[in-house]
C-alpha cells in the first residue's frame, strides 16, 4: 500500500472504478495522495500488478461490519449424542444441556448412536426422539425430522423466538388551544376616599357673621 508499492508500472484503477491502463507507479501514488486516499495493491501476482486508489480505513471499516453481519445471520448448531440404552440420569443430563443451547438461541441436533444388533431396532430411537420433542413442548419446532444415516439417526430442534409485543397506538394529539384572546372582565374602580381634613370640613358648622346693627349684651354690674 502507498510506499510499499514498489514495482512500476501498474494497472490503475481509480476510486470511480475507472480504468487507467498502465501508468508509472509514481504517477498512480501522487494522484492517490492528491485525492486524499490510498494506493493499494490487489492483485500482486499480475504483471503488472493491478492497484486501486481508494479509502483504505473506510474499506477496512466496510469489510469488518459486513464479516460481523455474516455471523451474526449464521445459526450454531450444536449436538447431543446418545444411545437407545442411555439410562436415565445420563438423559436427563443430556436433556438439561440441550434446553440451555436451545435459550442460547442455537440449533439443536439430537444424534443416536446404534451399535451392533441396535440397529435392527431403529424404531426405539424413534420412540425416545419422539419424547424428546413432547418433552420439550411448543418452547421448540421440528427443523429436520429424524432420519437415518448409516450407523446413526439425526434429528435436529430449533428454538422458536418469542413473538415482539404490539408497539401501544400512539395517543392523539390533543387540540391546540385557539389564540383568540379572552374577553377581560371589568373592574369597577371605586373612588379615592376623603381625606380626615376634607371630613373635618365638611362636617363643621358654618360660623355666625356678627354685624353693628346686632345688640350686644351689656355687662351687669
Amino acid at each position: 500500500m502507498n510506499e510499499q508499492v514498489r514495482i512500476s508500472p501498474i494497472r490503475l484503477i481509480d476510486h470511480e472504478d475507472t480504468q487507467r491502463g498502465i501508468v508509472p507507479t509514481d504517477e498512480a501514488r501522487a494522484l492517490a495522495r492528491d485525492l486524499g486516499m490510498d494506493l493499494v495493491e490487489i492483485s500482486p501476482m499480475e504483471r503488472p500488478p493491478v492497484c486501486r486508489i481508494m479509502d483504505y480505513g473506510k474499506f477496512k471499516y466496510d469489510q469488518k461490519k459486513k464479516q460481523k453481519q455474516r455471523s451474526s445471520h449464521v445459526a450454531v448448531l450444536k449436538e447431543v449424542r446418545m444411545r437407545p440404552k442411555t439410562d436415565t440420569n445420563d438423559r436427563v443430563i443430556k436433556m438439561n444441556r440441550a434446553v440451555r443451547f436451545l435459550k442460547e438461541g442455537a440449533k439443536v441436533q439430537f444424534t443416536m448412536l446404534f451399535r451392533g444388533r441396535e440397529r435392527a431396532h431403529h424404531n426405539v430411537g424413534l420412540d425416545i426422539f419422539k419424547s424428546i420433542v413432547e418433552e420439550l413442548g411448543e418452547d421448540v419446532k421440528l427443523e429436520r425430522p429424524a432420519r437415518v444415516e448409516g450407523r446413526r439417526m439425526t434429528m435436529v430442534l430449533a428454538p422458536i423466538k418469542p413473538a415482539k409485543p404490539p408497539k401501544p397506538p400512539k395517543a392523539p394529539k390533543a387540540p391546540r388551544p385557539s389564540k383568540t384572546p379572552e374577553p377581560q372582565a371589568e373592574v369597577e374602580v371605586e373612588p379615592p376616599a376623603a381625606s380626615a381634613v376634607e371630613v373635618a370640613a365638611h362636617s363643621a358648622p358654618a360660623p355666625v357673621l356678627e354685624s353693628e346693627d346686632t345688640p350686644t349684651a351689656s355687662p351687669q354690674c
